[in-house]
Parts: structure tokens; C-alpha cells; sequence
């Protein structure tokens, strides 16, 4: 049946996603050792991609913090299975985090009553957007606690330009330090309503980190900003060197001429991600992280 079809689709994903280190994250960190000058840091870097190695040979999560699961769909509209997608999520989610296993890590804001199956009030986070076609498209973002702690919404003056956004993001990088693991890749929402930008931010996670914003001029300062944080010094888990950003990823939107929201969504050097194609044949891919 298609329901068992997506939920093991959807299951391998996720444990791919948690073990898997996406080649192009790989391939960041192998630039930043070999750039790398500060013995101290390049011995950081070492370990992470021992960890990589073992994390992709054993089948073990990269990190005990599984971290909690968002969710993107783009929604072809012509697909005949849009109706049970949310219900197929929940219950792989639930599979996996038995299976793969992943650390439970969905608890009550208010209560503290902690789940045991990565469920909960609105978890699995997922975010929705009805696209042509008859593919559904399912990006799994896996997120930790660490790095998402880091997130932030910004209100910029409404005249702010582009050295206000480097600023306001660099001191943000430099004031958390360690506590992110980096090498980081930044994720910023630049635009929008003000509850829009921090999405934008995690949108701008999902993008292959050698795959530069199609527009020129948002490339430059992706680029321009990534520079600027490798300059801090923060290095690799906080103890110096030039390796504190493997990328930064831009997202924006139009906003309204009173408010200037910047959204930082920070991931640590974990930058893990997976992805699920259900074609409107019912035929299911999952693609490589």
C-alpha cells in the first residue's frame, strides 16, 4: 500500500539523514582542514570527519542530539496523495525514532511532559508549499538544540543596507562562540513578515552548500559575509582558526517599508539534511543526503 511505501521511504531517509553526512558539508569541512593553519583547530576538524567516517560505517547517529525534525513539502497539486502526507510523516517519525534509533526530544513548553516518540503539539514541524505538478517533494531538516538555540529574529532599522545586515550577523556569530559548533553554516531570512524571516532562514538551510544563490548580487554577499566570520577567529568548536563558517545561504522576500526583519538560523557543522520524492505514479525516491 502507498502508506507503507512513503512511511519506509520516509524512514530511511531519516536514519540517512542522521548518519549520512551530506557530500557537499563533507567536502566543505575537507577544504576548511586543509586551509586550516592553527594546529589546535585542525585537530578539531580531524575529529569531525572521524566522526563522519564513523558515524557513515557503523550506522550511528553523527550527533546524540537527533535534534527535532522539520519538515519541508513542495506539493505538487496535481499529486493523488497529498491527503495522507502529515499522517505518513507522524508515523515515520515515530518508526524511526524506535528504529534508528533517534534521541526523544519533543517535550511541553508549559508542562515538561516529555514524548518518547519525537511527536507532540505540532511536531513534526512541517512547512507546506503547493507547487505545480504531481511530485511531492519532502526535505527533512534535522535540527539540534545547540544550534538552534542560536536562532534570531533582528529588527533593522528600515534604511539598513548591506553593512548593517554583515554587522548585525557577525556580532551575533562572535557573541555565541562555541556553543553553536562550528564550523557553521548560517542560514538568513532577509525580508518578509517578521514570523516569515526566520523560515526564510531555515529554507536557506536546505540548499547543496556549493550551489551559490542564483542571483549574483545575493551570492556576493553570501560570500562577503562568510568571509567576514571566518575572520573572527570564533574557529572550529570556538578554540580559534579560520574555519568558523562552512557557508552562508540567503533567502529573502519583499517586506513592508516599516519593518526590516533579518532572520539567523544557525546549524552546526552537522549540517544534516535528506529528501524524499513521491511521484505521482507512486513511485517513491530518497535521494542522497
Amino acid at each position: 500500500m502507498i502508506e507503507q511505501t512513503v512511511e519506509g521511504a520516509l524512514v530511511e531517509a531519516l536514519r540517512r539523514a542522521v548518519t549520512h553526512l551530506p557530500a557537499d558539508v563533507e567536502r566543505a569541512l575537507k577544504r576548511a582542514r586543509a586551509d586550516e593553519t592553527s594546529p589546535r583547530a585542525a585537530e578539531q576538524i580531524d575529529v569531525l570527519l572521524e566522526n563522519v567516517t564513523i558515524a557513515r560505517d557503523d550506522g550511528v547517529p553523527l550527533c546524540q542530539d537527533t535534534g527535532l525534525l522539520r519538515f519541508h513539502v513542495d506539493a505538487g497539486s496535481g499529486s493523488p496523495y497529498l491527503y495522507g502526507l502529515r499522517s505518513w510523516i507522524e508515523s515515520a517519525v515515530a518508526c524511526a525514532t524506535d528504529l534508528v534509533p533517534l534521541r526523544p526530544n519533543t517535550i511541553d513548553p508549559l508542562t515538561f511532559e516529555h514524548r518518547k516518540d519525537n511527536l507532540g503539539h505540532r511536531m513534526p514541524w512541517i512547512e507546506w508549499d503547493l507547487v505545480e505538478g504531481g511530485d511531492v517533494t519532502i526535505s527533512i531538516l534535522p535540527k539540534g538544540g545547540g544550534s538552534d538555540g542560536a536562532s534570531r529574529l533582528c529588527l533593522l532599522p528600515v534604511d539598513a543596507g548591506r553593512a548593517e545586515i554583515q554587522r548585525t550577523v557577525i556580532e551575533h556569530i562572535v557573541a555565541w562562540e562555541g556553543r553553536t559548533c562550528p564550523p557553521v553554516v548560517i542560514g538568513l531570512g532577509i525580508g518578509g513578515p517578521a514570523d516569515g524571516a526566520l523560515s526564510l532562514g531555515t529554507r536557506a538551510l536546505l540548499r547543496d552548500l556549493d550551489t551559490p544563490h542564483p542571483d549574483p548580487e545575493i551570492a556576493v554577499l553570501e560570500n562577503e559575509i562568510r568571509g567576514l566570520a571566518n575572520a573572527t577567529g570564533v574557529g572550529a568548536m570556538g578554540l580559534g582558526g579560520a574555519a568558523t563558517c562552512l557557508a552562508v545561504h540567503i533567502e529573502i522576500a519583499h517586506r513592508h517599508p516599516a519593518c526590516f526583519p533579518l532572520g539567523i538560523v544557525v546549524s552546526c557543522w552537522a549540517d544534516r539534511r535528506a529528501k524524499v520524492v513521491l511521484h505521482a505514479d507512486g513511485s517513491v525516491e530518497v535521494l542522497p543526503p
